[in-house]
């Protein structure tokens, strides 16, 4: 029986690989032969074998580990494996012996299994008239002619190498890999160690199997000692490389220099998962891009279908209750019953008098249309009613964007919350963009770079608008068969031939607000949205506005095109009157019998008059209707709401509250004086001239917030004034509604505040002659500081004594007035 040897095999047992199998082992191996305790215990100390004169050493790659990988009833039979009466002629040393111990010049002595190596080391003893060369010779003409192939290697057979260095069996938690690190070391102390060609390397490690590369130590290294690398495509021919040359001495005749050369190879870690994940954590400005790019990856790939599908269900009305068929049947027998089928009947003479331009936009919106469709007025002339109640009332596939709660609301993730109802989109995460920023905040002062969790407003609001362009064309072509006439036509040729099939993106409040950089953000990107969707065939597109200044706007959006336009003015007077007599008289024919027990009817004495105090604004002659049918006489009704409202313009422009603390970009434009010289002058003509207000002492004042133009612009805005413009430009200006002209003469009938608002005016004008004053008489004593007066220093100074006289004169004149008007408040109760 050949002896095992049990100290190697339990030092190759006990390695962190093989912890149960070490147990087993040592319960078996009590019953093997062993050599002496004391050559064993020096082997064991040392890590290396000794091999006498007459004794050679080969290593077998067995491919051991793949017979451990079988599963066995308990630890004991796995130790069995390795006993020759176990396997019989399969068992890993029955091979051994059959490869070796037929030769009858050679004795196996020893086979020690190496397990973490997946082989064996076999010593062996011959004649001394053998070397060990021509043992290894003799050993591969006879494996080569008789090839052992066992049932866990059937393709590939055994094979047998001449350990020719001293290999050392640690048993350390290192594993074979195909790369080896071979260091060149002196071998002895004192002496010089040379480094390899590499040829001399590949002449050495050839033998042992297909070399993939060798890479030498860079030249300018300063690591010692000197290395090279050698990769095998196999890891079984880089183990049996490392058994058979490690201690290798080469000699000076082979290139090891005049002292020889040890070849100590070792194998390099292997780079694994958890060695992957520690180098991605050791570079955050990869991983975290990474990482951002794939957590964006997923929320398109999860997230996007979900939100188109919410998307579309928004422009179909697919999930509103009251758009059902069962809710409108419902309600329709509700009215029938009631008798309130025409509630709303008091609107039917606004929408006959205005019947051709509902037929326009109608025929608009059904034909085919390259460009945006902008229904313009101001504010309470009916605008969303007639587009939304009227032209559109029939219209399946509507999508309603009300730009006002979009740019009032407050921070970033309002505005996107806002978008994000018009257009349906959810589900949305807006507490995660300010957790994001946050987290990128962090990174980028740990790291130095900019991680890209978070997105900016603008960003978002791109990807919520791509999301809606592509469910409203998948709308439009929901409708499409494959049995239709035009069924080969493409998606775009389709929907330019059949422009009724768009759905119309009605955009209300364009340019509601401005002032802010957000607000003006907001309104370019809805703009170039929606010339996206038209340039496209996506869908039809309606603004609505009262801004008349609306074509910048939307000029830079579509530059090259003409847009169609309907113009919304005030209800004629005829139309005002039947408009107020229809509502009076569908809410008596409501309450017939209330009326006939109080035998009561609405008073409209004055009617006439009161409608032309009012105009034709169509939301003031509703509240007019209402006020009416609560009681009120028409005079009573109307006097109390320019009551009202001259309430407002005082409170809101004339006595502001300070904004002193607000960010820069949301303060006022204008100031009170600015408000109180329009008031007063439209109390007194319903029209100005726009370039002689701008030449007025408040507007062309430089202690404005602002420019004449942008104080006016935001007057517009904020409604209390009308800018009525002629060829591109400006011309006249008037009050925001004809209510508001009866408020302003109201508001400069009150004396008191009158006097008030006059003398801060006049405190200002005041002010400018003796700034104008001061500026004079500086430059007079720089002139007349020159050593000589000239004939052309005369000239100016004539003209500083005329402006300083005309400033002293017009000062004198307003301290008149100011003293005329604190009499007024001395005279005042």
């Amino acid at each position: 029986m050949i002896p095992l040897r049990r100290g190697g095999v339990l030092a190759a047992l006990s390695s962190p690989a093989r912890p149960r199998l070490a147990v087993a082992w040592r319960r078996r191996c009590l019953g093997l032969k062993r050599r002496s305790s004391s050559m064993q215990d020096e082997e064991k100390e040392s890590g290396h074998f000794q091999v006498k004169p007459n004794e050679s050493l080969l290593t077998l790659p067995l491919k051991l580990n793949a017979v451990l990988r079988l599963p066995s009833d308990s630890d004991l039979d796995t130790g069995r494996r390795f006993e020759s009466s176990s396997f019989g002629l399969l068992d890993p040393f029955q091979l051994v012996k059959r490869a070796v111990s037929d030769d009858t010049q050679l004795k196996v002595t020893e086979v020690m299994p190496r397990l973490k190596d997946g082989g064996a080391f076999v010593k062996v003893q011959h004649d001394a008239s053998l070397s060990p060369s021509d043992i290894e010779d003799r050993l591969l003409r006879k494996l080569d002619e008789n090839p052992l192939k066992p049932w866990f290697s059937p393709f590939r057979g055994i094979k047998a190498r001449l350990v020719r260095g001293s290999p050392w069996l640690e048993d350390l938690y290192r594993f074979p890999s195909p790369l080896l690190k071979v260091e060149f070391v002196p071998p002895r102390p004192g002496a010089e160690a040379a480094e390899l060609a590499e040829e001399t390397l590949y002449s050495l490690f050839r033998r042992y199997g297909k070399m993939a590369d060798i890479l030498p130590q860079a030249w300018d290294s300063k690591q010692t000692p000197r290395y090279a690398q050698i990769g095998f495509p196999r890891v079984r021919d880089a183990i049996m490389a490392r058994n058979c040359l490690h201690r290798f001495v080469v000699a000076e005749a082979m290139g090891g220099g005049k002292d020889g050369t040890m070849l100590r190879i070792s194998y390099i870690k292997r780079v694994k998962a958890r060695s992957i994940w520690e180098w991605l954590t050791s570079h955050p400005r990869i991983l975290i891009p990474a990482v951002a790019a794939l957590i964006a990856g997923f929320s398109v790939i999860v997230f996007d279908p979900i939100r188109k599908f919410f998307v579309k269900a928004q422009i179909q009305h697919s999930l509103h209750f009251t758009e059902s068929r069962i809710y409108k049947w419902f309600k329709s027998q509700t009215h029938n019953f009631t008798g309130n089928k025409e509630r709303a009947g008091g609107l039917e003479a606004v929408w006959d008098h205005r019947r051709d331009l509902i037929g326009k936009l109608q025929s608009w919106l059904d034909g085919s249309s390259d460009t945006f469709v902008i229904v313009t007025g101001p504010r309470g002339s009916g605008k969303a009613s007639l587009v939304l109640d009227q032209a559109l009332a029939e219209r399946e596939n509507v999508v309603v964007v009300d730009c006002r709660p979009i740019v009032d609301a407050g921070g970033e993730a309002g505005t996107i919350g806002r978008l994000a109802g018009a257009l349906g989109y959810r589900p949305i995460f807006s507490w995660a963009n300010s957790i994001s920023s946050m987290v990128d905040l962090a990174v980028q002062s740990a790291t130095g770079v900019k991680a890209g969790f978070s997105e900016t407003l603008e960003a978002q609001m791109v990807k919520m608008m791509r999301t809606a362009a592509a469910a409203l064309k998948e709308v439009a072509l929901s409708g499409r068969s494959s049995r239709d006439k035009d069924a080969d036509l493409s998606d775009d040729a389709y929907l330019e031939a059949h422009p009724e099939r768009r759905p119309v993106v009605v955009i209300d409040n364009y340019l509601h607000r401005g002032g802010d950089d957000k607000s003006a953000m907001v309104y370019e990107k809805l703009a170039e949205w929606a010339a996206s969707l038209v340039q496209n065939k996506v869908a039809h597109v309606v603004f609505l506005t009262s801004d008349t200044a609306y074509t910048k706007t939307l000029a830079r959006a579509m530059p090259d095109r003409a847009f169609r336009t309907i113009s919304l003015d005030d209800l004629a007077h005829g139309v005002a009157r039947s408009l107020i007599v229809s509502r009076l008289k569908g809410d008596d024919d409501d309450d017939d019998d209330d009326d006939d027990a109080n035998g009561e009817k609405p008073d409209l004495t004055d009617l006439d008059g009161c409608i032309r105090t009012l105009g034709g604004r169509l939301t003031d002659l509703e509240f007019l209707s209402r006020r009416i049918k609560a009681g009120q006489s028409p005079r009573q009704a109307v006097d109390d709401m320019v009551g009202e409202t001259a309430t407002d313009v005082v409170r809101i422009f004339l006595h502001p509250r300070s904004d002193s603390s607000a960010p820069t970009n949301q303060r006022r434009k204008w100031t009170s004086q600015q408000a109180w010289h329009l008031v007063k002058s439209l109390a007194e003509t319903p029209s100005l001239r726009y370039n002689q207000v701008l030449q007025s002492q408040a507007f062309s004042s430089p202690d404005a917030p602002s420019s004449g133009e942008e104080a006016l612009e935001a007057l517009a805005g904020a409604e209390l004034i009308t800018l009525r413009s002629e060829r591109g430009r400006p011309r006249t200006i008037g009050a925001g509604k004809p209510l508001y002209q009866a408020a302003f003469a109201l508001v400069a009938r009150d004396a008191s505040l009158r006097a008030g608002l006059d003398l801060a005016a006049l405190a200002e004008d005041a002010r400018a002659q003796a700034r104008v004053m001061d500026a004079a008489e500086r430059e007079l004593a720089l002139l007349a500081a020159l050593p000589r007066q000239t004939s052309e220093s005369a000239g100016r100074v004539s003209y500083l004594l005329s402006r300083l006289e005309a400033s002293q004169r017009r000062t004198v004149e307003l301290d008149g007035e100011m003293a005329l008007l604190r009499k007024v408040f001395e005279d005042e109760d």
